[in-house]
Order: structure tokens, then sequence, then C-alpha cells
């Protein structure tokens, strides 16, 4: 095991080799107290260099502040200490279908922070890759995650980067953070969510132990069985279903939930369409409610 532990916050990185070692040989946890990218460094490091060989083992990479964190469709941001959790998981995966991975991701982590047991689930996923906390101010966007693979020597390898809001920060450190290119003019901006507006004693550390172990079964289980076995559950929590949304294209329609290999069903005009690209674009339409949710510039 591998752990670099520089900062006061107590890292649960034994306990997470502890829980991950028996299912995945050669295991190792790294924390840093600063990177551009966990993603980009993972992918670095198992498509290697001409310097270095590629690094195929299963690896945590954890990122107490990001400086130039990644999103779907060329987002980037920068993440601020404390604030959020931010890390990428990196290990082999052979799935016969890779679709619905992202979903499986979502599903799992929101199971594992909001189950529910108490009352309806406060944390819901908008697919492709979002999580979403609901609240009396509205939906507003809680996770994100990036999904990449690479290739070695005939094996695939994935990297799963998840980004956390921990704190809720107030709107003006929002803006101050985000590109313009991120700033949506609205009437009335709401900033992202943060996770402990639902569980207030909870901390970076404590999130990824209670949110790891899940996962890695998870994804496993997608390995083994595809999306389907996880639909319903996806169903259970989607923000988007019934509603109104806007396509990157500008096609607007109702999102009709997903099907079984994770794909967006939307009730157009011209008839369903099955969106299956995570690099569309999808947004609800407002309905007499004039505020937008402000992009979140934090890793996520």
């Amino acid at each position: 095991m591998s752990a670099f532990l520089p900062s006061p916050l107590r890292w649960p990185a034994e306990a997470i080799w502890e829980a991950l070692a028996p299912v995945l040989p050669g295991f190792t946890v790294e924390v840093l107290p600063e990177i551009d990218s966990t993603n980009t460094e993972l992918m670095r490091r198992f498509r290697g260099s001409a310097s270095t060989r590629p690094r195929p083992e299963p690896l945590l990479l954890v990122a107490e502040q990001q400086t130039a964190g990644r999103g779907r469709l060329g987002r980037s941001w920068q993440s601020r200490r404390g604030d959020s959790l931010t890390f990428s998981l990196g290990l082999p995966l052979q799935p016969s279908d890779w679709s619905g991975l992202s979903l499986v991701v979502g599903i799992s982590v929101a199971e594992s922070l909001d189950p529910g047991n108490t009352g309806p689930a406060r944390i819901g996923l908008k697919w492709p890759n979002d999580l979403w906390l609901s609240g009396p101010s509205g939906d507003r966007k809680l996770a994100g995650i990036l999904v990449e693979t690479a290739s070695w020597e005939g094996i695939r390898f994935v990297v799963i980067g998840i980004g956390i809001n921990i704190r809720a920060l107030p709107l003006a450190a929002v803006s101050a953070l985000a590109t313009p290119s991120m700033a949506t003019p609205s009437v009335a901006a709401i900033p992202p969510g943060g996770l402990q507006e639902l569980l207030p004693s909870i901390d970076a550390a404590q999130t990824l132990l209670r949110i790891l172990p899940p996962l890695v079964q998870a994804v496993q289980a997608f390995e083994q069985f595809g999306f389907a076995p996880f639909q319903n559950r996806f169903a259970a929590r989607d923000v988007l279903s019934g509603r109104t949304i806007e396509l990157s294209d500008g096609t607007q329609g109702r999102a009709q939930g997903v099907g079984e290999n994770g794909a967006l069903l939307v009730h157009t005009a011209a008839g369903m369409k099955e969106i299956t690209s995570s690099e569309v674009s999808v947004r609800p339409v407002s309905e007499g409610d004039p505020a937008t949710v402000l992009k979140d510039p934090r890793p996520c």
C-alpha cells in the first residue's frame, strides 16, 4: 500500500486499502495536497510515456485541491481545499458493453450518501453524470462524474473521476470561481448544493470512506451484468423523468426515463428519441420559474 498523507485531515487511506485490497489485487491509495486533475494524472500513469512504463494497477488518487479539474464537454474549473471531495479511481474493467457505467456510478454514490430509509430521497440523478440535491430552493447540483478509458496490451482500464460539493458556497463565492463562460445570466441564480446540508457533520474524508467500497462493488457488478439490473434504481432517483428538457441542438421534448442500455428516452415532436452520447448536453426547461441553477465551477 502507498499512502501520502500531507494534511491535517484524517484521510482513511488504510481503512480503504483494507476494504478494497482483497477485491482489487495490487490496489494503491494516494492522497495529494494539490494536483492539476486527478483524472488527467491517472490517465498519464495508465498510458505511460517515453520515459515511464504504464502503471496498470488499481489506484485511488485523492486531491485536496485541483487547479485544472476536468468535466464533460471540455469544461474546466478549480477546487478549493475543504470545499469538496475530488478523487479518481482507476481499475481494469472488461464489460461487454460500457453503456450506462456513469449512471451506475451515480446510483452507488447517491444510495451511499442518502439511502432514503427515513423518507423520500433528497439526492437525485440527472442523466448522464450529475447528482442533484433537492431542497426548499429547488434541485441544485451536488456532484458530478467523469468516466474515461485507456488501453494497454489488450487490457482496458477505466478512470472514474468524482467531485462532490461538501460545503455549500454562497452565490458570490461560486461566481468568483467561475469562468465567464460558466456564468448563466438569470433573474435569480441558484448556487450549487453541499453535502453538509444533508449530513451536517460529514467531511471529505468521511464521505470518501462511505462511498468507495460500495462503488467498487457496483462497478464490478456492472462489469458482469451490465446496466439493466440498475435500471429501476436509477428510475427511483431520476430528476428529469416527466420534465420538459432541451438538448444541446435545441430539440425539446419530455424525458421518459432511461432504457436498459442507459440511454435517455425523450419524447419529441418527431417521436421518441434515444440519447446515448454523453457529449449531448441536457438541461430541464424552466416552467414558469425564473430561477436558474448556476453552473458549478467546482470539480463535479
